[in-house]
């Protein structure tokens, strides 16, 4: 078991250092796209043990819980790290008809990789100490992703980003050494036993806050999203994709984790804050969308836009909110990455992601504006993609609870969605282009048409199974808040006791 959730860290990580060691050279990108299909081999690997064994744990160097390195894997860890496999490989593929030479031998390759092993590493550790490791090393490899090149748009970007997070770390870390010095133990499951015995209740939910404000910089929750519309639309385009799927849900995940795992002594409490700063994040982002006219622009603040209903699940705490916080992060990983893969397009042969520059999207390129429409109704809610799946369930559990006025704001979000995908077809795709160009993907050569086009087709096949047949997906997001709410499996795997 040990390797099969070593695995999804060690593969990335072989593939950094040999792409860093033949960076100068074409073999280190498609050691990178090698590395990507190993890993999404292991991930499916590791999710076929969790689909037989409902959680499986490893102990790093046979040091038992809670004194080691535990690596554990249940059915929302398993699902996220297939899916940062599957938005790796697409990204990679991407990323062979848009970065250059230049900064590929600046060692692109290598902090893409790394990036991608710890988000692995975060969705598998089984102590918080260790998640405070991940979130470090993505920081690091997202902060060179992000000013490699170093342009002045990419520097000014990669300081806002780089300053509020490092405000979350300092935060994190601080709570972290608080509920250490309360409880003795960092281990997620012996964690989830030692709150148990706190008497200090107001100290616990002052943590649980700590934990609560570090995490929603991570996840972009409302009032602390700014850096992240400050700064996803300065980098390649293949980086905002990798960016835009994967980096935020890996805040919501945290918050999920430790909100049921571990701070779910005082729910009436910190669950009523998160709600409201779920609907917060839900206007503020969308209103923020609606505000824009750049293409990259308008797709940052919905990433914001839809964290709300991520987190409004967890908010809300019932197994059918659960559903909605699972179901809505696998599905918006997939559809949020492509919808920048088909930006990245349109720039490339339409020249800008201004709307006002851009235009004929729709008349010559239709195969584009066809691969578009699926992710953006998707996002929208449209049935029967994955997105109207994904909001019903939110919407109907907060309907559930009688909370009119919070399924009210998340069915306006929506409409508000809907205006802004309007938007986009409205100003790239329908009108001709100012400038009189045809933006053509035929005039692109044949080997990058295919690697920028592949992952797009891929992503929204994908994002019309889950639409089409929606009842695996929807058992399987059920499972998952099975055990989010009851997590004896969980901690009986990690401590080989029963809580």
């Amino acid at each position: 078991m040990s390797w099969i959730l070593v695995n999804p860290i060690l593969i990335p990580l072989v593939t950094a250092v040999l792409a860093y060691l033949f960076r100068t050279s074409p073999a280190g990108r498609w050691i990178s796209v090698a590395g990507t299909v190993v890993l999404l081999f292991a991930s499916l690997i590791l999710m076929g043990e969790v689909l037989e064994h409902g959680v499986i744990a490893g102990q790093m160097s046979n040091w038992q819980a809670p004194f080691g390195i535990t690596l554990v894997a249940d059915y929302l860890g398993g699902v996220m790290v297939v899916i940062t496999a599957i938005t790796a490989m697409a990204t990679v593929i991407y990323t062979l008809a848009e970065i250059p030479e230049r900064l590929e031998r600046l060692g692109f390759h290598a902090l893409l990789q790394v990036l991608v092993a710890a988000v692995c590493g975060a969705f598998l550790t089984g102590d918080l100490f260790n998640l405070y490791v991940w979130f470090e090393v993505m920081l690091i490899s997202s902060f060179g992703l992000l000013v490699l090149g170093g342009s002045k748009e990419q520097l000014d970007g990669g300081i806002k980003y780089v300053t509020l997070n490092l405000v979350s770390t300092i935060m994190f870390l601080s709570g972290i050494g608080l509920l250490y010095g309360i409880t003795g133990t960092l281990n997620m499951a012996d964690l989830h036993l030692a709150v148990r015995e706190v008497e200090n209740a107001g100290l616990l939910t002052t943590i649980a806050v700590m934990f609560m404000v570090a995490f929603g910089v991570k996840a972009a929750l409302f009032p602390l999203f700014f850096w992240l519309p400050a700064s996803y639309h300065t980098p390649p385009v293949a980086v905002s994709a990798i960016f835009a799927g994967l980096l935020t849900k890996v805040g919501v995940y945290a918050l999920i984790r430790s909100f049921t795992l571990i701070f779910d002594q005082d729910v009436t409490f910190t669950h009523t804050i998160l709600l409201w700063l779920a609907v917060a994040t839900m206007v503020t982002g969308v209103l923020g969308a609606a505000a824009m006219n750049d293409f990259r622009r308008i797709l940052s603040f919905h990433i914001i836009s839809q964290i709300g209903y991520m987190v409004l699940g967890l908010a809300l705490f019932t197994p059918l909110g659960l559903v909605g916080a699972v179901f809505y992060l696998v599905h918006h990983i997939i559809v949020k990455a492509n919808l920048f893969f088909v930006a990245g397009v349109a720039k490339r042969i339409g020249g800008s992601t201004d709307l006002s520059r851009l235009g004929g999207l729709y008349a010559h390129a239709p195969l584009l504006a066809f691969l578009f429409l699926i992710p953006a109704f998707s996002l929208a809610g449209f049935p029967p993609l994955s997105g109207f799946w994904a909001k019903y369930v939110v919407v109907k559990a907060a309907l559930d609870l009688e909370m009119w006025f919070v399924a009210g704001a998340s069915l306006a979000v929506g409409l508000l969605t809907i205006y802004s995908m309007t938007k986009i077809w409205g100003a790239a795709f329908w009108p001709k282009h100012p400038d009189g160009i045809k933006p053509r993907l035929g005039d692109l050569p044949a080997g990058e048409r295919v690697a920028l086009m592949a992952p797009i087709v891929g992503l929204a096949v994908l994002t019309c199974i889950i639409g089409l047949f929606p009842e695996p997906f929807v058992q399987f997001a059920e499972t998952s808040a099975e055990q989010l709410l009851d997590p004896t499996a969980y901690v009986t795997t990690v401590l080989g006791v029963q809580p």
